[in-house]
């Protein structure tokens, strides 16, 4: 077998990177992604690409599917079936005000209405027994009435099922049997964490989802097949593993940020290999830009993760890689708010009609269209020269919208189109500051580690803005999200609720709690992947008693009681800045995460191919730094060689992605084919 293949299915582009074996080389391309049927897009990537798929060894798929769902609420007919009493669990959530002083606050709408959230008679106590059976009588009478209403999807999730899930276990059988060709999941097959409303919340939206992601990972493996592809088939997960087709049928909400985390996995891998410790993870791509902190080649996973923010949002308890995501992409309209000032985003011309740039009808000027007529772009090269800009088009968008204000000619298009970019950086930079500075890290002493189509064309403006003092920009940055899915392991995380005070005699059975658990899910995943060795992690959710929140502490099979206490006091004061020496300490959970290896390609041979050195084009590029445009050279990325080094201004081209170079700055190529670029110190970091 010759290929190993990821695809990304952003909300622009969809993206294709493959590994081919046998000429040791890399394969990528691009296409608009298609909103109609997102396997159309897909399959013209394969053939763009001339994969031969009766020659692929594995293909891992990512898709934005699952979150846009619920953005656009254009999911299943779902019903809930929830314990007598608790119908409205949904509606009252935590009986918090996010915002007490907003008066127009309001959450986002359910996604199951009231008239079908229906009660059955049943309840398990809270420590697991049986306090009232499971009306059985009731819930066929129930059934029937599901069929007749043509529901798509049904979710169970009764109270203290965490702790006894044999009534949701019969539950969702009988409902299977009585509703074939129904979606029907329980809450326990998804999560056995306490907090009944989070439980719910979670197989509410898997259900309400499952059908379409369903349908669209049967209809891709269909058309796969149809074309000869016979081996494994994955799906990238929000977790920053993949998992096999069964579970992601089973588990969509798994699938929530299954395009994003793509980028971040590749970032831990080559920040690995390049011994850089701290990086922010950037990656702007054409609706949105998002970042995540890769520490020792690791990211933080977090659970649960609020679809539409903690502010309105609903909450899925599912691991996700933290992630920080901001509307703020090349995509995004440049427009006059209600007070007539200039803002950015977050509502984006996406692929369909996209900037108007593309020429598909978009009228509204965007960030890609600013970058274009600053020159920071070429009309002529962009995606390799595959798809021709309108440069005119896009200047005539920004002129329009810099009339409104009073700028007039080239030097006001200019103003206008750099001031669209600093406000791209404004909103990016608000990105990165939540996940470094409100935490307690300096961002000077990371990293910068842009990808996807605007990363490296901002890498160096949204640096310079948070003080970072080097940007690296890695191989393809374009595609980077795919190719960091080629270097992706199988991954699955389970949680389960393990109520204690920190003990001796809790941490003899949390090690057996976390014994059992491994032997299920060994068993589970060698049903699913075959018999491949698996790596575990086991960490406890810990804090101190009376607490609300809790701290991940790393615990091994070997952990005694005191190396236990100091790992976590070691996190809280790290995270807190103090600690109550000698104060108890109870642990709430236990998490557990296995991985297994998958075929991937060596780092050295997904560098560019370096064609002949030839001499740079030029032209002119606004630069903010100079608050004009400088004649600046272009360079072909494929014809620089690692070691080779220069100063600013420069721009790089690729497909897929421009780098920019600020006046004063110096770059050079590395030894993976990445580009470094050190920025000079800003005016107010030079000393007097």
């Amino acid at each position: 077998m010759r290929y190993i293949v990821a695809a990304d299915t952003g909300g622009t582009f969809t993206d294709l990177a493959a590994f081919d074996r046998v000429e040791g080389k890399l394969i990528m391309t691009k296409s608009l992604t298609t909103y109609d049927d997102l396997v159309n897009g897909l399959m013209d990537c394969f053939h763009k690409a001339k994969i031969d798929l009766p020659q692929a060894e594995i293909v891992k798929f990512a898709t934005t599917l699952v979150i846009n769902t619920f953005v656009q609420r254009n999911g299943a007919k779902t019903a809930l079936i929830t314990t007598e009493g608790h119908r409205d669990i949904l509606e009252i959530k935590r009986g918090n005000r996010a915002i007490p002083f907003d008066l127009r606050y309001e959450r986002d709408p359910v996604l199951v209405e009231r008239d079908l959230r229906i009660e059955v008679r049943e309840r398990i106590s809270g420590d697991g027994s049986v306090f009232r059976p499971l009306d059985v009588a009731q819930l066929e009478s129930i059934a029937a009435d599901l069929k007749h209403m043509g529901i798509e999807a049904v979710a169970v999730s009764f109270l203290n099922a965490y702790a006894n899930s044999a009534h949701e276990d019969q539950a969702a059988a009988l409902l299977r049997e009585r509703l074939p060709g129904v979606f029907v999941v329980a809450g326990s097959e998804l999560t056995r964490e306490w907090f009944e409303y989070e439980r719910t919340s979670t197989s509410v939206a898997n259900a309400y989802a499952g059908p379409r992601l369903a349908d669209c990972i049967t209809r891709l493996d269909s058309r796969m097949r149809g074309e000869g592809f016979s081996k494994t088939f994955y799906m990238m997960a929000s977790n920053g593993g993949v998992v096999a087709l069964k579970r992601a049928r089973q588990q969509p909400c798994a699938m929530l940020e299954s395009g994003p985390v793509g980028g971040c996995i590749g970032a831990g891998v080559y920040a690995t290999a390049l011994g850089l410790d701290k990086i922010i993870a950037f990656d702007m791509g054409g609706t949105t830009a998002k970042c995540g902190i890769v520490q020792n080649g690791q990211f933080e996973v977090k659970s649960p993760y609020f679809v539409g923010g903690e502010e309105r949002g609903f909450p899925v308890r599912h691991a996700v890689i933290d992630i920080v995501e901001v509307g703020a992409g090349g995509g995004s309209i440049a427009h006059l708010d209600e007070q007539g000032r200039v803002a950015v985003g977050p509502r984006s011309a996406g692929s369909t009609p996209g900037p108007v740039c593309y020429g598909l009808g978009g009228t509204e000027p965007t960030i890609t269209d600013a970058n274009l007529a600053l020159g920071r772009i070429s009309a002529s090269s962009f995606l390799g020269g595959e798809m021709r800009l309108d440069e005119p088009a896009a200047k005539g968008s920004i002129e329009a919208l810099a009339g409104k204000l009073g700028f007039a000619g080239a030097a006001g298009r200019d103003e206008m189109a750099q001031g669209i970019i600093a406000l791209g950086t404004l909103t990016m930079a608000s990105a990165i500051r939540q996940i470094t500075t409100e935490r307690g890290l300096d961002p000077r002493d990371f990293t910068l580690f842009a990808f996807g189509g605007g990363g490296p064309l901002h890498g160096q403006t949204l640096a310079r803005e948070m003080n970072i003092p080097e940007v690296v920009i890695p191989p393809e940055p374009g595609i980077f999200s795919a190719i960091g899915m080629l270097l992706a392991d199988a991954r699955v995380d389970e949680t389960r609720t393990f109520l204690r005070p920190l003990t001796e005699e809790a941490a003899t059975e949390m090690a057996e709690a976390f014994n059992q658990m491994e032997a299920a899910m060994s068993e589970a995943l060698t049903a699913e992947l075959g018999p491949v060795p698996l790596t575990f992690l086991r960490q406890a959710q810990m804090r101190f008693a009376g607490q609300r929140h809790f701290v991940q502490t790393g615990v091994t099979p070997t952990s005694t009681l005191p190396q236990t206490r100091s790992a976590f006091e070691s996190l809280y004061r790290q995270r807190f800045g103090h600690v109550d020496a000698g104060a108890p300490i109870e642990i709430v959970g236990l998490t557990l995460t296995a991985t297994a290896s998958i075929q991937r390609p060596p780092l050295e041979q997904l560098r560019p191919a370096v064609d002949q050195p030839a001499t740079p084009r030029r032209r002119s590029v606004y630069f903010a730094e100079r608050s004009g445009r400088l004649d600046t050279p272009v360079y072909s990325r494929n014809a620089l060689p690692s070691g080779f080094e220069s100063a600013g201004p420069a721009i790089i081209e690729e497909y897929g992605s421009t780098t920019v170079v600020g006046p004063d700055d110096h770059f050079s190529i590395g030894v993976l084919g990445e580009i470094r670029i050190r920025l000079s110190p800003s005016e107010k970091e030079r000393p007097s």
